[in-house]
């Protein structure tokens, strides 16, 4: 190979890495994975593909539970999703790693139990990027999303409110974020 192939895929390779960096990274996390954090992985999903911002934005969901590592979301909360038009289909559980919370730029719970898991197997100096979802609200005043595991539909249904809702607000706040970077 010539030194300036060679220096080429450097500069590419180092292109490729600060575009990377640039990305916001957002992991959603619930109990198991199944039915919370995945649904507002696909709700800012879509939201991320409506402002055209796949490249600068990325969201994934990991659960602080490895009860359901491998599966699929539950299919209450895939049915309740696709009634409003998101898409669950390709999920697999999986576990939060301790590699998550340097990946990560915001790591979001759905409740204060979560959150507390969260805050013990967080790394020092790491623990500034937790918060509850919830805190990104603009309409509902709850705290937490509830888990409607073991509930019955309308539980999804309003899970799905609450996620609409904080993703809406963690959009704008991800939104400024990334023209701060692309100005930059």
């Amino acid at each position: 190979m010539s030194r300036l192939a060679k220096k080429n895929e450097n500069v590419s390779s180092s292109i490729l890495t600060v575009a990377e960096a640039a990305q916001t990274k957002i992991l959603f996390v619930c109990m198991g994975n199944i039915c919370r954090s995945p649904s507002a992985k696909a709700v800012f999903d879509g939201m991320i593909k409506a402002a055209g911002l796949q490249g600068l934005i990325q969201a994934d969901s990991a659960g602080t539970h490895a009860f359901h590592i491998g599966e699929p979301a539950d299919a209450r909360a895939v049915s309740a999703a696709s009634r409003r038009g998101y898409d669950m289909s390709t999920h697999v559980a999986r576990k939060v790693e301790l590699t998550d919370f340097q990946a990560y730029d915001y790591i979001l719970a759905m409740d204060w139990d979560n959150l507390s898991l969260l805050q013990r197997m967080a790394p020092r100096g790491l623990q500034h990027k937790l918060q509850l979802l919830m805190r990104f609200a603009t309409e509902f005043e709850a705290a937490t999303i509830g888990d409607p595991y073991h509930g019955g539909a309308q539980g999804f249904e309003t899970a799905l409110d609450y996620i609409e809702d904080a993703c809406t607000g963690l959009m704008e706040v991800v939104r400024r974020r990334a023209s701060m970077v692309a100005a930059a």
